[in-house]
């Protein structure tokens, strides 16, 4: 769902000092959507035109992309990635699915990676810690769901090499009006970031979830949403707004939903606590304890070196 300007970028065009959680975001595939080059090390992941699948008019962004990818995900541990319980239900789901970094468009006016070096691509060891919570149910024939949490913490074949493990708040303090970014691969498609978002409603301590404003479609689902004040992560993109993002057109071909500022009910994010105890503290994290009453600066500084804040107003 769009809420106001299409905030979608690619890899390229994002803020440069943000790259880094580009560079630890996943796109999650099937392993029978891929196979290996041996004598050139890579795999070559199956998709098909975007705009062709879905029948985009030709005026919809990132129409003639590749896309393929089913869920998105985040490093979080040396070998831990971080999704929605949705994507990955099962360990046998787990088995069947690829962990691949650097799907993505990395130069203004080039294609999509879709043969990934093999170092790049990671399975499935284990889940280490699940768990997806939706109840429904129907009074006078009219359903309510009760949304729960919605996560999955996965450990990889191997340790990750040449991505860093990217920071959660373990902290609080989130509430409504709080500046978001998202990161991961809606519908599908190579990497996109989107920012100018931030938390559309109180927050709610009892709840598994909070509400945005994100530019998200399906595929972000086990995106990582990061707070644009700390650059830490609040939670993972499990869910956007309900009914048609796709309207039709006089001409035959469809185009985005686009939502007025300031409307629509918005997207949900479980959030991060759930998996608090699992996921290791990063260096940025431990730097940060010995700051009392630290700055962004000294907590990011250690892990990332110099920066600038990012003011998405």
């Amino acid at each position: 769902m769009i809420y106001g300007e299409d905030d979608r970028v690619d890899y390229y065009a994002m803020p440069e000092n943000l790259k880094w959680a580009a560079d630890s975001t996943v796109a999650l595939w099937k392993r029978n959507s891929m196979w290996l080059d041996q004598e050139a090390a890579t795999y070559n992941l199956a998709t098909y035109t975007f705009g062709e699948g879905y029948n985009l008019c030709t005026s919809e962004k990132f129409r003639e992309q590749p896309a393929g990818a089913f869920c998105s995900g985040a490093l979080v541990g040396e070998d831990l990635v971080m999704t929605a319980g949705h994507c990955i239900v099962t360990q046998t789901d787990c088995n069947s699915a690829a962990f691949v970094f650097g799907y993505a468009v990395h130069e203004a006016g080039g294609k999509a990676r879709t043969e990934i070096p093999a170092g790049e691509v990671y399975t499935c060891s284990e889940i280490v810690k699940r768990q997806l919570v939706n109840v429904t149910t129907a009074e006078d024939n009219i359903e309510t769901t009760v949304y729960g949490p919605d996560y999955a913490l996965i450990k990889l074949d191997r340790k990750v090499k040449g991505h860093k493990p990217l920071a959660i708040n373990r902290g609080g303090g989130l509430k409504k009006g709080t500046p978001l970014f998202v990161t991961g691969h809606p519908t599908g498609l190579p990497f996109k970031f989107a920012g100018n978002a931030r938390v559309i409603k109180d927050v709610d301590g009892a709840s598994a979830y909070f509400g945005t404003n994100l530019d998200t479609f399906g595929g972000n689902s086990g995106s990582p949403v990061f707070n644009a004040e700390t650059l830490l992560i609040e939670g993972i993109h499990v869910r956007g707004e309900g009914g048609q993002h796709l309207i039709p057109t006089f001409e035959g071909c469809y185009t985005y939903l686009v939502r007025p500022p300031g409307t629509g009910s918005g997207g949900h994010v479980t959030k991060v606590d759930f998996l608090a105890e699992e996921i290791p503290p990063t260096a940025g994290e431990t730097a940060a304890q010995a700051y009392a009453g630290s700055s962004l600066a000294a907590l990011r500084k250690e892990e990332y070196g110099e920066f600038k804040t990012v003011n998405f107003d």
